[in-house]
């Protein structure tokens, strides 16, 4: 698997967000690790954007989150979207989004996103109260990955990839 899609779908199945061509770099029994430039972002809404900075993806295959660290000018922002394990299926790299983020930036600080989104989407769809106490756990796996500086947040690491990427390019 060299260049492949990544869909993310919400709860009812439905599609939420595809990203096309990104490309797989790494890939182990815990996870997915691919990269975009320039990659087209499709919204279930119809809309579309273009990613403004290359960015790596962790898509983990039995935790409940991915990993986006985005390469910005003033360093590396990561953005985690709460979401069931990642699986590839011969057509793309899938998961569920469940709709709560968490953004870290360059100075370590960090903010929870989609709060809201959250609590409309477990009543609309119905989440089990199981879903919810395993996606608040995760959100402090992250902040203590994060805090001690562990993939998916090792600079050195995160750098080595970027390498590896501009190498095969």
């Amino acid at each position: 698997m060299n260049s492949t899609y990544i869909q993310s779908y919400k709860h009812d199945g439905s599609l939420h967000r595809t990203w096309t061509a990104v490309d797989v770099i790494e890939e182990s029994d815990e996870k997915f690790v691919a990269i975009n430039e320039n990659t087209r972002i499709f919204e279930s809404n119809n809309r579309s954007w273009i990613a403004r900075e290359p960015a790596l993806y962790y898509l983990y295959k039995h935790q409940y989150y991915n990993v986006i660290a985005m390469l910005r000018n003033d360093g590396i922002y990561y953005y985690c979207n709460l979401a069931s394990p990642s699986l590839y299926d011969g057509e793309a790299i899938k998961n569920i989004d469940y709709d709560l983020d968490i953004k870290f930036f360059p100075d370590g600080s960090y903010k929870i996103l989609d709060e809201k989104e959250f609590r409309a989407n477990k009543k609309l769809y119905n989440y089990p109260s199981v879903l919810e106490k395993k996606l608040r756990d995760e959100i402090e796996v992250l902040i203590k990955l994060h805090a001690q500086d562990l993939t998916p947040f090792n600079l050195k690491e995160n750098e080595r990839l970027f390498r590896k990427y501009l190498k095969e390019d």
